[in-house]
């Protein structure tokens, strides 16, 4: 079938909703379906084949983010133009409600939309103060999908009906088979722990893990930090009353994330908000690295409660320092979590992620078809 895809953010930078779009669109390519991604880009040059640039950019704070967006007329005449051009079975549009393209989409929409929700922001007064001027809009949406239970209640709560929970899918061999760097492994006198996040962005918790630093390397001295994201690292190492115990990778492309989490012996997650689902803790299960995360509701029902991970109090950098510890000190404990974690991983392989939005594209094509009285329905493609 012909899909089309559409992200609010700026697909040349880095972010949980891009990757998702990014890795359902590769999933059903290789699956044989036809797709197309429209969104934000500065750089339209960076966008892979199956991506078109719908405008330029800009950031607005949101969240506890940095959302880059692309809105105004310019944007909204290409996006009718995709629309009109692409011919889709399908469109499904993420985060529907974000002012960029995904709402210019729904409005411009002639045929019944999948929407998938990835925000959990239960108390947003902007989605309330919003939703009954968006309700004739909001009427196109023929199936919702969210990532987790959080942005299921989000929907429920702010923009009525209900959804199904289909949460962020992962390449799950691609980081099971990622070759461990010499660099970035760990020994039993330097263990590893890594982090994966934006510097600038204070809810990815990088504040609490510099509190922890040292309090994990008073227990033992030869601890290794490894940071990987985007952002000010001279301002982040600042904040270090020991500059020297974290070294700061700077961004690093897909390849090198999947090495260093599969080089670390713990990914520390010490996020302290706003997070929905918690996509990096399935990469690092995956990649086979114990994780240790903050007790945030996303991420406790990831790690199963505690089954396939160590969980913390959020914003509690002693407790986040003594579940590293207790790890990197017991060998047989971190290889039976990370076993666990591999395990649990596969449940969000896009095998089985991909299976279930199908299912969903499926069900809306039925009722769009079924609406249709004397149309014969087109064989699927």
């Amino acid at each position: 079938m012909r899909v089309g895809l559409v992200c609010p953010y700026s697909f040349d930078v880095p972010g949980g909703v891009q990757f998702h779009v990014r890795d359902l669109a590769e999933h059903l390519l290789g699956l044989g379906h036809s797709v197309r991604v429209l969104a934000p880009a500065d750089d339209p040059a960076t966008l892979p084949p199956f991506a078109d640039a719908a405008g330029g950019v800009v950031a607005v704070p949101y969240n506890g983010s940095v959302a880059r967006l692309s809105f105004g007329p310019l944007t909204a005449a290409r996006v009718r133009r995709w629309l009109a051009e692409g011919g889709f079975d399908v469109l499904h549009v993420h985060e529907p409600l974000s002012p960029s393209t995904s709402l210019l989409a729904l409005w411009a929409a002639q045929r019944p939309v999948v929407a998938t929700f990835h925000s959990a922001n239960l108390r947003s007064r902007a989605m309330q103060a919003a939703s009954p001027l968006l309700r004739p809009s909001l009427e196109k949406i023929a199936a919702s999908i969210a990532v987790s239970e959080d942005a299921r209640r989000t929907v429920v709560e702010h923009v009525g009906g209900d959804a199904v929970v289909v949460p962020n899918g992962v390449f799950t061999e691609r980081f099971a088979r990622a070759a461990r760097r010499a660099e970035w492994s760990g020994t039993p006198e330097r263990p590893v722990v890594a982090f994966v996040g934006r510097l600038d962005e204070p809810r990815k918790g990088l504040g609490v893990l510099c509190e922890a630093v040292p309090l994990v390397r008073a227990a033992l001295p030869g601890a290794r930090f490894l940071v990987a994201g985007r952002g000010d690292v001279e301002a982040a190492r600042a904040a270090l009353p020991d500059p020297g115990a974290v070294e700061f990778l700077g961004a690093v492309d897909d390849d090198d994330k999947r090495s260093l989490l599969a080089s670390a012996d713990v990914y520390l997650a010490p996020h302290t908000g706003g997070e929905s689902f918690g996509i990096v803790l399935v990469e690092a299960m995956a990649a086979g690295a114990a994780v240790v995360a903050s007790d945030l509701g996303a991420f406790r029902r990831v790690l199963d409660d505690g089954a396939h991970g160590r969980l913390f109090p959020t914003g509690d950098a002693a407790a986040a320092a003594g579940a590293v510890v207790a790890l990197l000190r017991d060998p047989a404990a971190r290889e039976r979590l990370a076993r666990a974690g591999r395990r649990a991983a596969q449940r969000y392989d896009w095998s089985v992620v991909a299976a279930d939005v199908l299912a969903v594209y499926e069900t809306v094509r039925a009722g769009e078809e079924a609406h249709r009285p004397g149309e014969q329905r087109r064989p699927p493609r």
